[in-house]
């Protein structure tokens, strides 16, 4: 698997995970059996960790940068999306930035509404301008 497919299949779980309003972090084996997540398997188990564990500071920076919309109100593919990539960009440094908002841009683009990748980046942006202050 590669990290484009394993960022794919974390948006995928973290929007099960929405819909069973289930953060926890006991139910990780559950979502990732049967996963064949080869040498990316460090990197999912990471994305679900720190999804679980920092989901309120996530989610905070999310809402903080989507001026009139509530998380509740978005799709929650967008918020799948921006979830493992606002993870990745406050909790995992190697992973460059620009890729980061690239690969969830390209993910809104195939799984969300018309103007999902547009919002997507302009939030990521705005998380990134605050991550650096």
């Amino acid at each position: 698997m590669t990290r484009k497919n394993a960022r794919e299949l974390m948006m995928q779980i973290l929007y099960q995970m929405d819909l069973n309003n289930d953060f926890s972090g006991e139910t990780r084996d559950h979502y990732l059996q049967g996963k064949k997540t080869g040498e990316q398997a460090e990197y999912c188990q990471e994305i679900y960790d720190l999804s679980c564990e920092y989901k309120n500071r996530i989610d905070s920076l999310i809402s903080q940068f989507s001026v009139k919309w509530k998380i509740e109100r978005m799709p929650k593919t967008d918020i799948a999306i921006l979830r493992v990539a606002t993870a990745e960009l406050l909790y995992i440094e190697n992973i460059p930035t620009a890729v980061s908002i690239n690969e969830a841009v390209e993910l809104a683009k195939k799984y969300g509404t018309e103007q999902s990748p547009r919002f997507v980046n302009a939030i990521l942006g705005n998380i990134e301008k605050e991550i650096r202050a």
